[in-house]
This record gives C-alpha cells, sequence and structure tokens, in this order.
C-alpha cells in the first residue's frame, strides 16, 4: 500500500502543473515502471483542442524517455464528484505497455476508489495476453 500512497502523491504533484484554461479539469497520472521508478504527468490543454496531451500520455512518454517500456501500475487522479477513467486513446496507449499483471489505480484527490487489471479497463483490445508472445 505504500507504493500506492507514492503513486498518489507523484500523480496529485503533477496534477498541481497541470495546463487546462479551457476545461478546467486537472489531472496526473503516476507510473511504476519495471525499473521500480515512478513517473508523472499532466494533462496539457492547447486551444487547438485535438492537440492536447493527456496525463496518461504525459506520464508514459517520460517513462519511454528514460528507457522503461513496462507499466507495472498506473494511477490517474483528478477532482470532482466523477471518478476519472482514461479515454479509449489513453486504454490503447496504456496497454501498449502493459502485460496481464498491470494495475489500474483510479483516484480522486485523497484515496484510491478502484483497482482494475489491464484487461477489465479495455477488453478484447487490439493486444491480446498469450504466453507465446511475451
Amino acid at each position: 500500500m505504500k507504493k500506492y500512497h507514492q503513486l498518489l502523491n507523484f500523480a496529485s504533484n503533477a496534477r498541481k502543473n497541470a495546463y487546462a484554461p479551457y476545461s478546467h479539469y486537472t489531472v496526473g497520472a503516476a507510473i511504476e515502471a519495471d525499473n521500480n521508478k515512478i513517473y508523472a504527468g499532466c494533462n496539457v490543454e492547447n486551444i487547438s483542442y485535438p492537440c492536447g496531451t493527456c496525463a496518461e500520455e504525459s506520464a508514459i512518454s517520460a517513462m519511454i524517455a528514460d528507457g522503461a517500456c513496462k507499466i507495472k501500475r498506473i494511477l490517474i487522479t483528478a477532482g470532482g464528484d466523477i471518478l476519472i477513467s482514461p479515454c479509449g486513446a489513453c486504454r490503447q496507449r496504456i496497454i501498449e505497455f502493459s502485460d496481464e499483471n498491470t494495475e489500474i489505480l483510479l483516484a480522486d484527490e485523497d484515496e484510491i476508489k478502484k483497482i482494475l487489471s489491464i484487461n477489465e479497463l479495455l477488453p478484447f483490445s487490439f493486444k491480446e495476453f498469450r504466453d507465446d508472445k511475451y
């Protein structure tokens, strides 16, 4: 549970730096990678709306830039009454760097509210987990 708390802290701190002048909806994400390092990211909006960056995408980019390539777990946090969940594009981004043991942690500002497997988050994905592939 300590690692989960650390992920929430990283994601929350990244969320404070989110750039969301249009939606006013700030999101933070933190990844524990296969090298046991933590990578954080936040959403960055753009006036040309499709050009923005999701928090999950930002954290994945930081992980890849540092040379890690597998997500052990990813925590996503945002404010508000509705629990945050990755968008469809980010679900596919997450699964690209996941295996069947990857955990998806959905949190509000204070605590983890839901833990999912990658297959629960994105069933019937383009990437099927088979023993002969990995």
